[in-house]
């Protein structure tokens, strides 16, 4: 085998490129902040979290987003999107590639190990309600760190990094050497890089404690074949806001936590 050839067998291992994008601004994200700007112990929704949708503002990211790729700014649109299946998710991926940002025929798939981290218990619950109506559950975060915290009937970042594992290797095997595009949610934003870069506890966490992941930035992968001798998803660029700044729509950063429905 020529080194051409085993250069373009090592490239076909996983995508040529890989986006990562957290979905745009959803009413969710909206009525925390003001829950917490009132002090309230319940986030106000009335749906389940799954089912939140964007905000107006929310769809003004998406669009600006698939304008962006549009344009031609990236260089090239995504052959595969996959979502969450959660609704501000898909309505993200939809509004993208209905602004141009993919193949107006590209179909969308809806991949369930992308959903949201589950909250269980703590869900609807604003930081203060947690404290009132749940402070054993506070204490034990304390203890044990977000990372490795699961609230009965929820899942910790390990348990959101376990089931991403998976989804990595089927995107190993069916697209290889295609450009992927993944539209999702904040810790599995962050999750994914833990993963593909190796990183430890402590250094995902510092990335999480510097900036929430913006609602609809950018964050790419492009394949090396030249990295680590063996080739390697090597990160180019992380929460990118350039698509709204580009259409003069507001960036988000509100965190993605506790955002359902009062129950």
């Amino acid at each position: 085998m020529t080194d051409f050839q085993q250069m373009n067998r090592t490239r076909l291992r996983w995508p040529e490129t890989l986006w990562v994008i957290r979905h745009g601004q959803s009413a969710g994200n909206v009525a925390r902040d003001e829950a917490d700007a009132r002090g309230a112990h319940r986030i106000a929704l009335d749906h389940r979290d799954v089912d939140v949708p964007l905000s107006p503002l929310g769809r003004e990211q998406a669009t600006a987003l698939g304008h962006w790729f549009a344009s031609g700014e990236e260089g090239a649109r995504p052959d595969v999107v996959l979502a969450s299946p959660y609704v501000r998710a898909v309505q993200t991926a939809e509004l993208f590639r209905e602004a141009g940002g993919c193949d107006p025929a590209l179909r969308i798939c809806i991949d369930e190990r992308l959903r949201e981290k589950e909250f269980g218990i703590l869900d609807g619950l604003t930081t203060s309600g947690i404290h009132r109506f749940q402070p054993d559950q506070a204490q034990f975060r304390k203890v044990l760190g977000k990372f490795y915290h699961r609230p009965p009937g929820g899942e910790s970042w390990v348990d959101v990094i376990f089931r991403l594992r998976a989804l990595l290797d089927t995107i190993s095997l069916h697209y290889a050497g295609k450009r992927v595009m993944i539209v999702a949610h904040q810790v599995v934003v962050l999750c994914l890089r833990y993963i593909i870069e190796g990183m430890t506890e402590a250094e995902i966490l510092a990335i999480d404690r510097e900036a929430d992941v913006a609602n609809c930035a950018i964050t790419q992968y492009r394949w090396d074949w030249h990295a680590t001798g063996d080739g390697a998803l090597v990160l180019e660029r992380y929460n990118v806001v350039a698509p709204m700044i580009r259409e003069g729509t507001p960036a988000t950063r509100a965190p993605d936590e506790m955002v359902a429905s009062r129950g």
